[in-house]
C-alpha cells in the first residue's frame, strides 16, 4: 500500500464546487469528487494551525491541554510509528510555522522532508533598504511579507508551485515501489491571497477593480465596507483557483501511473476562515461556527473503487485520520487514540463517530453529533481556572522568554501521556473572555444551517452537556476543564 495526503490550511468547505459552491473557479475540486468518497460531515477537532496538526499525527484532541506548541515527548505520532515500521514517510511543505521555534519537532517525525520558503510573514529575504507597500486596505505591520514578494513574480516561484512539485517528483521517483506515505502540505489558501495576475483576472470583480489592495484581512470584527468585503471574498477564490490547478497536477499523476489501483489519497485541511459571515474576519476568536469548524474531506481507498463519487453523510473528524493511515499500512492505532479508522465509513458509510469535540484551546469547547452543535463557555468572565500541560513549553510565537514568570509543576500523567508525569502551567486570565461574554451557544443545523438563530431548549441543552460530559471524560480531560465548563465532572 502507498498513501498521499494533499494538505490545503484554511480551505473553506462552503467555497468549493462540491460542496455547492456555484461562483468560484474549483474544476479539480469536482474532478476530486468524482473519483474519491466525499464527506459531507467532516468536522475538525482543535484548532488553529499546529494544534490541528498535533492531533493530525496523534489521532486524538489537543484542545483541552494546550494551546500552540510541540510534539509532546510522550505522544504518538503517526509519521513516526509509520517509518519505525519500515514505510517510508515524506513531508513536502511551506507551512512555515514547522521551521519555528515553537513547533520545532513535527517535520522530523518524517523519515525525510523538505521546506520552501516565502509564505505570510516568514523571516525569509534580507532587507535593509526602505520598505514600500502597495495601497492596502489592511497593511498595517507587514512589512516582511512586502519583502517577499518582491522576489516571487513568476509563477514557478510561489511556494505553492514548489511544495505540490516537491510532491509530484517524490510520487514519480517512488512509484514503482510498495509501503511509502508523502504528505503534501500546502499553507495555502492561507492569507495573505497573493496569487500571479491570472488567477485573479478570473473574476469579473477582480478584473476591473482599481482600489487599494485587499488580500490580508485582519482577525478581528468586519469594519469595511460590503464591497471591500467582496473584493477580499474574490481574492480568496482567487487562490483557490490557483489551488485548484496545483491539485489537478497531483490528480494527472495519479491518472497517468494509474496510482488510483494501489495509492490511498486524502485531501483535507485543518480548518475554514471567516470571509465576513457573522460579522468576522479569519478566526481564533469569534466561536467556531461553521464556516471554521465542518470541513471538506476527500478520501480515494483503492480497497473500495466502488466508492469513487460517492458521498459519505457519517460524522468523522480529523483525528481519524492517524488511525485510517495506520491501518492503511497495516498498523495498529495505539490506545491513546481516539480517532476511528475510516475504512468502514469509506467502504459503506458506517462506523463513523456518535460525537465529537472541536474547538480552541482556553475558548469555546463544543460537542456535535453532525446536526445538532452545542458551545459551552467559560464560566467566569477570565476563563479560569485554566492549564496548559506538556514537557516542551511554548508560547503562541516562540519559546519561554529569560525572566518569564512561570507558574508550574510536576504533575502526575493522563492516559495521553501513557502515565508518565508532566509539566502543568497556569495560564493567565483572560483566555476565553469573549466566549464568556456570549454565553453558551447550541444550535440545530437542520434547521438552521447558517447558525444564525441559537436554541433556548433547556432539554437538549442537557443532552448536550451529557453528551460533552462522555467525550471529555472519553479523552481523560484535565479535572480544571470540568470546573471552567461549569460541569460535574464524572467520579
Amino acid at each position: 500500500m502507498k498513501a498521499v495526503m494533499l494538505m490545503f490550511d484554511s480551505l473553506n468547505r462552503h467555497m468549493l464546487s462540491p460542496y455547492g459552491c456555484a461562483w468560484t473557479h474549483t474544476p479539480n475540486f469536482q474532478r476530486l469528487a468524482e473519483r474519491t468518497a466525499t464527506f459531507d460531515t467532516a468536522y475538525c477537532c482543535s484548532m488553529p494551525c499546529m494544534p490541528a496538526r498535533r492531533e493530525l499525527h496523534t489521532g486524538r484532541p489537543n484542545l483541552l491541554e494546550c494551546n500552540w506548541g510541540a510534539i509532546q515527548p510522550y505522544d504518538d505520532s503517526m509519521p513516526r510509528m509509520l517509518s519505525e515500521a519500515g514505510v517510508q514517510t515524506h513531508l513536502a511543505s511551506d507551512h512555515f510555522h514547522y521551521w519555528e521555534e515553537n513547533a520545532p519537532n513535527y517535520h522530523t517525525q518524517y523519515r525525510t522532508w523538505e521546506a520552501f520558503r516565502g509564505q505570510e510573514g516568514d523571516p525569509w529575504i534580507g532587507w535593509a533598504g526602505p520598505v514600500e507597500p502597495p495601497a492596502h486596505i489592511n497593511a498595517k505591520g507587514r512589512d516582511q511579507d512586502w519583502i517577499n514578494r518582491r522576489f516571487i513574480q513568476h509563477e514557478h516561484q510561489w511556494s505553492l508551485v514548489q511544495t505540490v512539485n516537491a510532491g509530484i517528483d517524490y510520487i514519480r521517483r517512488n512509484a514503482p515501489f510498495d509501503r511509502w506515505f508523502c504528505q503534501i502540505e500546502c499553507f495555502d489558501p492561507h492569507e495573505p491571497w497573493f496569487v500571479p495576475r491570472h488567477y485573479k483576472d478570473i473574476y469579473e470583480k477582480l478584473r476591473d477593480y482599481d482600489g487599494p489592495l485587499f488580500d490580508w484581512p485582519g482577525y478581528g470584527e468586519v469594519s469595511e465596507t460590503r464591497e471591500q468585503v467582496e473584493i477580499a471574498r474574490h481574492n480568496y477564490a482567487a487562490l483557490l483557483a490557483m489551488c485548484d490547478v496545483y491539485l489537478g497536477n497531483v490528480l494527472d499523476v495519479f491518472d497517468e501511473l494509474d496510482l488510483w489501483r494501489d495509492t490511498m489519497l486524502i485531501v483535507n485541511t485543518d480548518h475554514g476562515f471567516l470571509l465576513g459571515e457573522h460579522g468576522w474576519w479569519a478566526k481564533n476568536t469569534p466561536p467556531w461556527w461553521e464556516e471554521l469548524s465542518h470541513i471538506p474531506l476527500f478520501i480515494h481507498d483503492p480497497r473500495c473503487p466502488q466508492a469513487a463519487g460517492s458521498r459519505r453523510e457519517s460524522f468523522v473528524q480529523t483525528i481519524d485520520l492517524a488511525p485510517t493511515l495506520l491501518r492503511c499500512f497495516d498498523l495498529e492505532p495505539t490506545a491513546a487514540m481516539t480517532g476511528v479508522d475510516l475504512a468502514p465509513v469509506i467502504a459503506g458509510d458506517r462506523g463513523g463517530r456518535a460525537a465529537g469535540l472541536f474547538g480552541g484551546f482556553g475558548h469555546y469547547v463544543s460537542v456535535t453529533d453532525g446536526r445538532y452543535i452545542y458551545m459551552r463557555a467559560p464560566v467566569r468572565d477570565d476563563g479560569q481556572p485554566l492549564n496548559e500541560y506538556g514537557l516542551t513549553l511554548m508560547n503562541l510565537r516562540g519559546r519561554m522568554q529569560r525572566g518569564e514568570t512561570v507558574d508550574m509543576q510536576m504533575v502526575d500523567g493522563f492516559a495521553f501521556t501513557h502515565g508518565q508525569p508532566t509539566m502543568r502551567v497556569a495560564v493567565p486570565p483572560g483566555r476565553g473572555r469573549h466566549a464568556a461574554a456570549r454565553g453558551h451557544l447550541l444550535y440545530d443545523l437542520a434547521t438552521d444551517p447558517g447558525q444564525h438563530h441559537p436554541l433556548d431548549d433547556a432539554t437538549l441543552e442537557q443532552r448536550m452537556t451529557r453528551m460533552l460530559i462522555e467525550q471529555m471524560q472519553a479523552v481523560d480531560a484535565p479535572p480544571e476543564q470540568y470546573v471552567r465548563l461549569g460541569l460535574e465532572r464524572p467520579v
